[in-house]
């Protein structure tokens, strides 16, 4: 092969690789939306960088604080399944 044909392959896959990069895929309407919604992860990184913002203050609503401590609890328990899937234990 000629440096001239391997120069030639080189720009075509560069100019392949450069339209695939600046393709646009946006995600229909409703995936979108769905995007916008506090996830767990997206909560707990706003929870560290202002824990305050994530401290409830005043009294809970009747039915609220038995809510919150089971959410806590699922939530507990689903971290800790996936750090045993993660470290093999």
């Amino acid at each position: 092969m000629s440096i001239l044909t391997i120069s030639r392959c080189g720009a075509a896959l560069f100019f392949v690789a450069l339209a695939a990069g600046c393709s646009s895929s946006k995600p229909p309407a409703a995936d979108k939306a769905s995007m916008s919604e506090a996830t767990p992860a997206r909560a707990s990184n706003e929870c560290k960088a202002n824990r305050r913002k994530c401290l409830h203050e005043g009294s809970y609503d009747v039915g609220e604080r038995d809510y919150a401590e089971d959410e806590a609890k699922r939530l507990n328990l689903a971290e800790a399944q996936r750090l045993r899937r993660l470290f093999g234990n």
